[in-house]
């Protein structure tokens, strides 16, 4: 980097000799010379053999979806409703509103608690067990009622 500092005075030719404070010019140039080689430097870092793929962490995710049927159907009905429609359906939020006749605010409360509530249920039901970062380790697979 100092060879591409002592370059640049170099170019200048001239009108470094006419730079009115040559030690503040110097340092700013050397500031941006190194700020332009962070900027296009790409770190790269080596991955372990041994990390663990994607597929794997979610499968357990995934499984857990065998409880959702019980959970569903020990919830309460307007829980349920808020929960097939909008999350496993994919009906907006706003036409939930509308079909229900709420306001998107309170549509959009509801469904949270009833997320809440699931997840509460699901904990209990599925015996749901999970790690500090709040990721499923694993669970107990249950058999709708």
């Amino acid at each position: 980097m100092l060879q591409d500092l002592f370059l640049k005075v170099l170019r200048q030719g001239e009108r470094f000799c006419s730079v009115h404070n040559a030690r503040a010019w110097l340092f700013e140039v050397a500031r941006n010379t190194l700020a332009d080689r962070l900027r296009v430097a790409r770190h790269t870092v080596e991955l372990p053999d041994d990390l663990p793929s994607p597929v794997e962490e979610t499968a357990v995710v995934d499984t857990l979806t065998g409880c959702l049927p019980r959970v569903l159907s020990e919830l309460d009905t307007e829980d349920s409703d808020a929960i097939t429609l909008c999350d496993l359906q994919g009906m907006a939020q706003a036409d939930y509103a509308r079909a229900k006749g709420l306001s998107l605010s309170s549509a959009k409360s509801r469904i949270q608690r009833a997320r809440l509530r699931m997840k509460a249920r699901m904990t209990v039901a599925c015996r749901v067990q999970l790690d500090d970062a709040g990721h499923v380790l694993d669970f107990v697979p249950r058999a709708p009622v």
